[in-house]
């Protein structure tokens, strides 16, 4: 039997970052929301503190990934990253290897660009003062996609640390009219979009601050005893997320007030795959909408296939 060399292309964030575009990335996920429903699994295993994590995502039509990542939480101590990772990609038809992928640029350009494509189908219309609940890594890849295709908006940080706003503000202080704010309850009720990326186990976005016809994207909660709105936030709020599968039932966001009783599975308006039937839509004018950002692997799986087209087309290739 003779053995296939496959070429197998590596793609990081030099080579990639720069051809990059965030409004041609949530067209893509549109798109891959016409394919049919995706099959998607987790596997974890631990060794105490010390998480290894498979996330397998498959799309008839589209192919396969494996993101997998470690998590180290003492690597804080010696100056390394905490979580560490890779995504394979596999064709569709034959199953074979097409690219490895930075754990991290995917997670970045797939977390934000979720968010962003709810709100480019949500968000009412000139949106001027734009709240960025927290000052880590997804708050830096907010200001990037939401200042891409919302022109003129007025950025605020807040953080429960004030310096990790103030820095993060200087970052981009010269490409963006961004400041940071100590007041929040009145930071929210001015903002027209307010995201939150914490990792928040209790409440930070209160439902008595939010003023109507205001955009609100959860991002932070991805387990069962997270949350960063309270169960107003919720109450009052007209509530989409990106897929049903992957958040109902898991995240706390939703978890929480479900078991109370404050929401059903009713309450859940729309998800990603009822955007082409036109559900995936802004309701009447003064609604304020919240979005869930749950994240889930098929959307790593359109994010990497949509990076490996912009590397072949920077070949040459289709």
């Amino acid at each position: 039997m003779v053995e296939k060399d496959l070429k197998v292309v590596h793609l990081g964030k030099k080579s990639l970052e720069p051809i990059l575009d965030w409004s041609e990335l949530i067209e893509w996920l549109k798109e891959g929301h016409k394919y049919p429903l995706a099959q998607i699994k987790d596997h974890i295993l631990a060794q105490g503190q010390n998480r290894l994590l498979n996330r397998l995502a498959w799309i008839k039509g589209m192919g396969s990934a494996v993101k997998t990542c470690t998590v180290y939480p003492d690597n804080v101590s010696l100056g390394k990253a905490t979580t560490n990772g890779m995504m394979t990609l596999f064709e569709d038809e034959t199953g074979e290897p097409e690219a490895t992928i930075d754990f991290h640029l995917v997670t970045k350009w797939k977390t934000a660009a979720d968010s962003l494509l709810a709100a480019s189908l949500l968000v009412g219309d000139n949106p001027r003062n734009y709240l960025i609940i927290g000052a880590g890594a997804v708050a830096r890849s907010l200001v990037e996609a939401y200042t891409s295709i919302f022109q003129d908006l007025k950025i605020t940080i807040w953080n429960r640390t004030k310096s990790r706003a103030m820095a993060l503000t200087r970052e981009y202080e010269d490409i963006c009219d961004i400041n940071y704010t100590e007041d929040l309850p009145n930071t929210v009720a001015k903002a027209d979009i307010i995201s939150c990326a914490t990792l928040a186990h209790d409440p930070v976005l209160k439902g008595d601050w939010v003023s109507p016809a205001t955009h609100i994207d959860l991002i932070g909660a991805f387990s069962s005893e997270m949350r960063e709105a309270d169960d107003k936030v919720l109450e009052i709020g007209t509530i989409y997320v990106d897929n049903r599968n992957t958040t109902i039932g898991h995240i706390g966001e939703l978890v929480l007030p479900m078991a109370k009783g404050i929401i059903s599975e009713h309450d859940i308006v729309a998800d990603f795959y009822d955007i082409s039937s036109g559900g995936f839509a802004r309701g009447a004018s003064g609604n304020i909408s919240v979005f869930k950002n749950g994240g889930g692997a098929h959307l790593d799986l359109m994010t990497g296939k949509y990076f490996y087209r912009k590397w072949q087309q920077s070949q040459g290739g289709v």
